[in-house]
């Protein structure tokens, strides 16, 4: 109901505009999360070792951040649309890469290719919803949802391609991708949006937003949310595997259901986004997960840490898309602030799973996954601060 509010005021231009971006997203939710299934297939195919693997993944990561600086940047000269279909053409490139060769440096750079999409994708979806809904909660919780739908529908492509072609399955879903990036581009084109090129002499590239002490409050949220969000997907299973808690089937069946009650979360989240307070949302949010993720580290048992997965997912959703649209307006009189909030949580994406990794092989993987405790603890004293703080960039 309160989620269609956000669309009755807008005329039938912004409708598409909101509509594409909203389809480009789950799509980049479906690419974004598929390179997980695809690892170990595209590893074995090619004789990858692990760390060859890992160095594929942090590629994506990477790739993901240098588009904080690009995606900023190239609008101002190129033109929005013109450059959003440019840097969307990078994702088809990344996969024909994967399907056509094993040569492990090419295949950093198809990796690398895909992250590049991922990020510019986040952020002109994040930039043009947040302006063209008016900042609104709503839309910007509805756009995060449909990343998860995306991301929901990943392993069953995989699934689907391989019962259907076998070992080569996995390049057909690859193949499905690249034609839906080809379907967003042209999207794209019919996309009636102001053009920040035509307007070049009315825009400053500024880095003021870099003074407001609010902005580095909320970039801290993100980096905070980030690494636990990375680390959190990326080692999950092998935590619950590695610590014999449960079989390897459950491991999966919980990652999936993480992600289903992320999309139930950032629905919800779209729903009361505009009747609930921004400030209020954050606090309950961001409480939720500490508590939930002590309670799933806390545990043996398969029914509490069931219901732990459950309430960490929906605690979980609302954050990001809450944090940004809180900061609508520095997003809106800044065109480079989002590309600088995207990259200072692209490095906690970058750098916590790593962390993860080096304490899980010195301490064992519950020494790894506790780590994950003092991020998010960080989050929340940042949220705290956030609540306490006005943003004195109106």
């Amino acid at each position: 109901m309160k989620t269609k509010s956000f669309y009755s005021s807008l005329d039938k231009k912004n409708r598409y505009i909101l509509n594409c971006c909203f389809f480009v997203f789950a799509v980049n939710g479906l690419y974004s999360m598929i390179l997980g299934s695809f690892l170990p297939i595209i590893s074995t195919e090619y004789g990858l070792n692990n760390t060859m693997s890992g160095v594929l993944l942090s590629a994506h990561q990477v790739g993901n951040l240098i588009s904080g600086f690009i995606a900023g940047i190239l609008p101002l000269y190129l033109g929005r649309k013109k450059s959003i279909m440019f840097l969307c053409c990078f994702v088809i490139m990344g996969f024909l890469i994967m399907i056509l060769t094993g040569n492990p440096v090419l295949l950093v750079l198809g990796f690398l290719f895909t992250g590049l999409s991922r990020g510019s994708i986040s952020n002109f979806n994040n930039t043009v919803v947040n302006e063209v809904s008016n900042s609104s909660s709503a839309a910007l919780n509805f756009l995060h949802s449909v990343f998860a739908v995306g991301a929901l529908i990943a392993p069953f492509l995989v699934i689907v391609c391989t019962n259907m072609a076998g070992d080569i399955g996995w390049k057909i879903a690859a193949i499905v991708i690249i034609v839906l990036a080809i379907i967003s581009i042209l999207l794209f084109s019919r996309m009636e949006i102001d053009d920040a090129a035509k307007k070049k002499e009315k825009v400053i590239i500024s880095y003021e937003f870099l003074k407001s002490k609010f902005f580095w409050i909320s970039a801290g949220i993100l980096f905070f949310y980030l690494c636990a969000e990375a680390t959190i997907n990326g080692w999950l299973v092998k935590y619950f595997i590695d610590s014999s808690i449960m079989t390897i089937k459950y491991a999966q069946m919980l990652a999936s259901l993480l992600w289903v009650v992320i999309l139930a979360g950032r629905l919800t989240c779209a729903y009361i986004g505009d009747k609930v307070s921004k400030k209020k949302l954050l606090l309950t949010t961001s409480i939720g997960t500490v508590a939930f993720y002590l309670l799933l580290l806390s545990s043996r048992d398969l029914t509490i840490i069931t219901i732990a997965i459950m309430g960490l997912g929906f605690s979980m959703a609302g954050i990001y898309p809450t944090t940004v649209s809180s900061i609508g307006n520095t997003i809106k009189a800044y065109p480079m602030s989002m590309g600088v909030l995207l990259m200072i949580g692209g490095i906690g994406a970058i750098i916590m799973p790593i962390i993860t990794g080096a304490l899980s092989d010195s301490f064992g993987i519950f020494a790894g996954m506790s780590a994950i405790v003092f991020a998010i603890v960080l989050m929340i004293i940042c949220v705290v601060l956030s609540v306490v703080n006005k943003n004195d960039i109106v």
